[in-house]
């Protein structure tokens, strides 16, 4: 079957010659997806594939659908093979990793809302729970965070050992724990702080001391440290 590919379209409706012409801004979310994609199929150019692709999801309608779609849904759309579904899904990894980056300097030992917002992007679309370690020097400067552990939808399995290990590869004195709650709801469960006091009398022990526990659940996030849970431990 032969693709219809951007070089194909007219002139006017090409978003490659539109963004040299009146700027990269001036194109729409569906222009921009397919500059990526390049090609749409015999019978619907590129740019209608591309609006096809951002209604694809049930409920998440947009760039942000796009976060929501697994490689086998897309797969399922006509005109979108193996090549094109990467594609589609390392757009949004690239732009949850951007989002980290410019949000990295803001992280602060003592903020729980900036480590939890430099979090946020990237676990609020996980059907699964995910915890993370973030290792700090002596001047709360973060060094390193590392995916520990991924479990099922309510709850996840991490072991100190793994932890601890990496906190002597980065010279860590200290360290934050963080995991999502998919369902939104972050208060914490008995589990979780049966694990917090596991990985305290862990850290105590190894003399790189625990800090807090963050959990994020959709837009809200709850902190051990400032609930004074920590000293419950």
């Amino acid at each position: 079957m032969q693709h219809l590919r951007i070089s194909d379209m007219a002139e006017q409706s090409k978003p490659c010659e539109k963004a040299v012409r009146y700027g990269i801004g001036s194109l729409s979310d569906a222009e921009l997806l397919a500059v990526i994609l390049r090609s749409g199929t015999r019978d619907e150019n590129v740019v209608l594939l591309a609006e096809k692709i951002l209604a694809m999801h049930p409920v998440h309608k947009g760039l942000a659908g796009l976060n929501y779609l697994t490689q086998e849904e897309l797969l399922k759309i006509p005109g979108v093979g193996q090549v094109k579904a990467v594609q589609i899904r390392a757009v949004a990894e690239l732009s949850r990793r951007m989002s980290r980056e410019q949000s990295r300097e803001l992280v602060k030992l003592d903020h729980p809302d900036t480590i939890a917002e430099y979090f946020r992007e990237e676990v609020r679309y996980l059907e699964k729970e995910r915890v993370y370690a973030l290792f700090f020097n002596s001047a709360c400067v973060l060094l390193r965070d590392v995916l520990i552990s991924e479990g099922t939808v309510d709850h996840s399995l991490a072991s100190p050992r793994e932890v601890f290990m990496e906190a002597l590869r980065c010279g860590a004195s200290s360290f934050v724990l963080l995991h999502n709650h998919p369902s939104g709801d972050c208060e914490p469960s008995p589990m979780d702080r049966a694990l917090t006091a596991r990985f305290k009398k862990a850290g105590d022990l190894m003399q790189v001391r625990l800090l807090d526990h963050i959990i994020i659940g959709g837009s809200r996030y709850v902190s051990f440290s400032e609930r004074g849970y920590l000293n419950e431990v």
